[in-house]
């Protein structure tokens, strides 16, 4: 007999309905996850599809839908384990709307990003999530939303015009400030890296906001490499000034971990001899001896507020663009200690 012959004919969702002993429409409901059908009818109704082998053909429903069910997403670091927990929260979202993430990692290009954002239009997704890659203009995105595609910023913004949702920066730092200085802290040095953007501003100028209104130096600010691995040897940068910092604020936990490395190698007790403070917390924290303290900006919120973002624009186009700024948190562990007597001295 010829294969063609022998090929099972193909199971329809109309199948699946006379199986479940449910109408067409309702088993429609369950494969598109609708709240509106009940537990029982939904688990027989799944049991059937199973019994049946049936397969869900998605590239028909976007067709008929003229919606591709996909939402891209471009971060601009990969490396750095913020943003795994930035993706969890939005996958998280997006995969109980019935739809895939399709990810592109800038690497805080611009011309990459103009790049990844056309494939992500050849792709026909329903919408991107972007962390802007720096130096990215408001130009940059009316360009695509011109063009009819919903946009969400995460972490990082370029325009009011558009939805954002990210984290209280400035107040995370002022939080780190405010320890620092009730354990008797005066020289208090921020530790920052990577490219200039609208979450770096705002770390740094909360950084001089917070030092000035308590009466403190603003300016023990250092920079040190973007690569990680060299990030450890930069501790020496903390020493050149006439007055060693007694505590360091760091722009984000990658910096702590490779600093907390350096002052070990100078044969520095961290929380003891020098104070330690990363910023957004991420799991790695407690992963380090001493358990770092480090100020959370709950990068999984953040991703799933964001995902809901683009959802509710992707079904209003028309709606306000929403700002949505999750509030820091500093979790104290074992990094910062009062002043080291000789410190005072």
């Amino acid at each position: 007999m010829p294969f063609e012959e022998r090929k099972k004919p193909r199971i329809t969702l109309i199948d699946v309905a006379q199986h479940a002993n449910v109408s067409r429409a309702t088993a429609s409901l369950v494969i598109r996850k609708s709240p509106l059908v009940g537990a029982e009818t939904r688990l027989r109704v799944e049991k059937a599809m199973r019994d049946l082998g049936y397969v869900y053909n998605m590239g028909a429903a976007r067709l008929r839908a003229e919606r591709s069910y996909t939402a891209g997403v471009i971060v601009p670091n990969l490396t750095n384990p913020f943003f795994a927990e930035l993706l969890s929260g939005i996958e998280a979202v997006i995969d109980a709307a019935g739809m895939v993430v399709i990810l592109g990692n800038s690497g805080d290009s611009a011309e990459r990003q103009d790049m990844m954002m056309r494939r992500m239009r050849e792709h026909s997704v329903d919408g991107v999530i972007i962390c802007p890659a720096a130096d990215t203009g408001p130009e940059f995105m009316r360009q695509f939303a011109q063009s009819g595609l919903p946009l969400v910023q995460a972490l990082r913004h370029v325009s009011d015009e558009f939805d954002y949702a990210g984290a209280d920066y400035a107040g995370g730092i002022a939080h780190a400030v405010d320890h620092l200085a009730a354990l008797g802290h005066r020289r208090i040095a921020f530790a920052v890296h990577g490219p200039v953007h609208s979450a770096y501003n705002e770390r740094v100028d909360g950084f001089r906001d917070a030092m000035l209104s308590r009466g403190l130096d603003p300016q023990r600010i250092i920079r040190v490499p973007n690569p990680v691995g060299e990030i450890a040897g930069a501790a020496s940068l903390l020493f050149d000034g006439h007055q060693q910092p007694t505590a360091v604020i760091c722009f984000n936990d990658v910096v702590a971990l490779g600093l907390s490395a350096g002052l070990h190698d100078r044969g520095l007790r961290i929380g003891e001899d020098i104070s330690l403070i990363g910023f957004d917390d991420v799991s790695d924290a407690e992963t380090m001896r001493p358990r770092l303290t480090s100020v959370s900006t709950a990068p999984v919120t953040i991703g799933q507020t964001a995902a809901q973002l683009l959802l509710d624009r992707v079904s209003d186009p028309r709606r306000e663009a929403r700002r949505l700024v999750m509030r820091s948190v500093l979790h104290i562990r074992q990094t910062c200690g009062p002043i080291a007597l000789s410190a005072l001295q």
